[in-house]
């Protein structure tokens, strides 16, 4: 396997995948990692830290796999020719090439997403879309395969990428021991938005909008309906959702599901039920919270918390099957 490194890349985006390979190690699996740069000298990570490397780009051997990580300069800027140069040498030669976060501005410039799906970090999507117009990207995606070809979201999505190459190789069994060893989840499954859907925007600036999260964040299960939350923070309810509208543009009613909603998926990655999910949260139903997850997350929440059980996100009937990967790495 190599790891095709740059001055100012992610220290994360290398050492995170590496971990995971490294780890894998212990339970059975053989990963070679070869750190590749482009003239085979050490170069200085994003923290300051120098990689040496085994090998330049030109000379270095065939891999199975290659991944290429992210960094900070990489969106917007011009990336270095002998970078996107030794990016296309690797690829060509490789099984398969992956891309850590914003690395896959590298792999768009040395031309190897053209006409493929692919996602970056969440906050460069709409750049990496508007640089590259025949890529498909899925800004909402923690990683996307298509073929050969895998990109990652930002940072420690690459160690979900790691894990779901991982269970390409040596399947479900040696993938969950790597996970419980590392404490991370087996994997976020790959079509799962990159953050929490409460989140997407900013904090509530209003301090009565910060005591309405709080009440809800501390009780998802009570009453939250309009009339009782504008009666415990003393304003009319018409005024309540012009305050919505004006600072988070929703509604009370759809804040309120965000907030359940993230707290549902907490439950679920901690193993409780979906239909306990959906009464600790606040649902009235476990259908309602089914038709919440169906409409953020495009699964239910049973298939949702099957990814402790694999890497391998649901498979979209909307989608032609791409080929697996055969082979160890």
């Amino acid at each position: 396997m190599g790891i095709l490194v740059f001055d100012d890349m992610k220290m994360l985006d290398v050492s995170g995948p590496a971990e995971v390979f490294s780890e894998a190690g212990r339970f059975g699996a053989e990963y070679r990692l070869t750190i590749v740069s482009v003239s085979g000298e050490p170069v200085r990570t994003s923290i300051g830290l120098r990689v040496p490397a085994d090998a330049a780009a030109e000379s270095a051997p065939p891999f199975d796999t290659v991944l290429v990580p992210g960094g900070d300069l990489l969106p917007g800027t011009p990336i270095d020719p002998d970078l996107t140069a030794a990016a296309r040498r690797l690829a060509e030669r490789a099984g398969r090439i992956a891309s850590i976060c914003t690395g896959a501005f590298i792999l768009a410039a040395a031309g190897l997403l053209e006409e493929k799906r692919a996602t970056t970090h969440w906050q460069h999507t709409t750049l990496l879309a508007r640089s590259y117009p025949s890529l498909r990207v899925e800004p909402d995606a923690i990683y996307v395969k298509d073929g050969t070809t895998y990109t990652s979201a930002g940072v420690t999505a690459g160690i979900d990428l790691a894990l779901a190459l991982v269970e390409e190789d040596h399947g479900p069994d040696l993938t969950r021991d790597v996970a419980r060893s590392l404490v991370v989840y087996m994997q976020r499954a790959g079509g799962q938005s990159q953050f929490s859907a409460s989140l997407q925007g900013p904090a509530p600036r209003t301090p009565v909008l910060r005591l309405i999260q709080d009440m809800v964040q501390a009780d998802p299960a009570a009453d939250h309906s309009l009339d009782r939350l504008a009666e415990r923070v003393r304003v009319s309810p018409r005024h309540l959702t012009r305050m919505f509208r004006s600072e988070l543009d929703t509604t009370p009613m759809k804040y309120v599901e965000l907030i359940r909603f993230d707290m549902a998926k907490a439950l679920l990655d901690a193993g409780h039920s979906a239909t306990e999910a959906a009464t600790l949260s606040g649902f009235p139903s476990y259908e309602s919270l089914r038709r919440t997850f169906a409409r953020h997350l495009g699964v239910s929440p049973t298939r949702y918390r099957h990814r402790f059980t694999t890497t391998r996100p649901a498979v979209d009937a909307t989608r032609p099957a791409l080929p697996d990967v055969p082979g160890n790495r």
